[in-house]
């Protein structure tokens, strides 16, 4: 029976939820696959644990302090990497040192954090490739909305022309309360954050560079593309003021944070900004914390999906379906996947 080894770097609210949901699945993969898939450590950025025999739920809030960073990762004996920390595009960090140690030993690396692979995708593709490692990143373009499978898999050998997607759900749920609430920006958000679904510095949020990122991931891993940050043209909501709710109102227009990418002539061109839509258009109807994306391609036309899922069990099942398909992929190549049902 084959033995996985999986290690968790970044273990705040995402990366415990990760940790949870793999040790609850433990049975599924290997009644499905046939593999022992073993939580081996976890860490986040002062403390860790470890046990190559494979940790369990009740000893994962007894982390030691000084047992982090990459070479910890490396020491735990880990086939795949799960990263889960903060996120910085300016930066990569703090994440991006673990997935390119990972990446440089041929380990598998399933990254839920935005900001490395904005901050040097090439670079890590380049790693992934040289090494034979797979690099899955399902959590880190739209988590539980399927956008990269989207492209990778379901439209595969199609052209894709063009896409919108409303990546972003603080800014729909304030751009929803806005229009359907009478509410201002500044109330909108003040309410958002006292339930804890924004954060306290909104900005990444609010002013579009999440939004941003997410697009640049679909680009360049999706569609292999090598954009930057500064190819895009990135505005957000904060100056939406009542005003111009209120025509949208009158109007009978959406407004939307709307990051696209449009491919034509072979010309690649992307935006993130506010876009209204009719009433008539789906997009309008994708409300409070709900996210979408809309891809146009040529043989297929128009595909669209529509999705939200609670927080953080959505991105940590995200991830795991990374782990799935590095289970799928593996196990299918050594030959040794059981006739079982699912």
């Amino acid at each position: 029976m084959p033995i996985f080894k999986v290690a968790i770097a970044g273990f705040g609210g995402v990366g415990r939820a990760t940790a949870d949901l793999l040790l609850a699945r433990r049975n599924r993969y290997l009644q499905v696959y046939g593999a022992d898939v073993r939580l081996v450590a976890v860490c986040g950025s002062r403390a860790g644990l470890t046990d190559p025999t494979g940790l369990e739920p009740q000893g994962l809030n007894r982390l030691e302090p000084g047992l982090s960073g990459p070479d910890f990762i490396e020491a735990s004996g880990a086939d795949i990497l799960i990263e889960a920390g903060p996120s910085d595009f300016r930066t990569g960090g703090p994440g991006l040192a673990y997935i390119r140690s990972s990446l440089l030993a041929g380990r598998h690396a399933i990254v839920i954090s935005k900001g490395a692979l904005v901050h040097s995708g090439p670079e890590l593709r380049a790693l992934a490739t040289a090494s034979g490692a797979m690099l899955k990143l399902s959590g880190a373009a739209a988590a539980a909305l399927p956008t990269i499978d989207l492209i990778e898999q379901s439209l595969k050998g199609c052209e894709v022309l063009q896409i919108e997607g409303i990546l972003n759900a603080t800014t729909n749920f304030l751009l929803d309360a806005m229009m359907n609430q009478g509410l201002g920006f500044d109330e909108a958000l003040g309410r958002a954050q006292a339930s804890g679904f924004a954060e306290a510095d909104p900005r990444n949020d609010t002013e579009g560079w999440d939004t941003a990122s997410k697009l640049l991931i679909l680009a360049n891993f999706g569609l292999d593309e090598e954009l930057t940050m500064d190819d895009l043209v990135v505005e957000g909501i904060q100056s939406v003021g009542a005003g111009r709710i209120d025509a949208w109102r009158a109007q009978g227009l959406v407004p939307k944070l709307v990051g696209s990418l449009s491919r034509m002539n072979g010309k690649t061109s992307a935006k993130v900004g506010v876009r209204t839509y009719p009433l008539t258009d789906p997009l309008a109807h994708v409300s409070g914390k709900n996210k979408a994306i809309r891809i146009t391609t040529d043989a297929m036309g128009e595909t669209i999906a529509i999705g939200s899922g609670t927080e953080p069990l959505a991105t940590a099942a995200a991830a795991l379906k990374d782990l799935e398909h590095i289970l799928t992929s593996t196990v299918a190549r050594a030959g040794t996947r059981p006739e079982v049902s699912r």
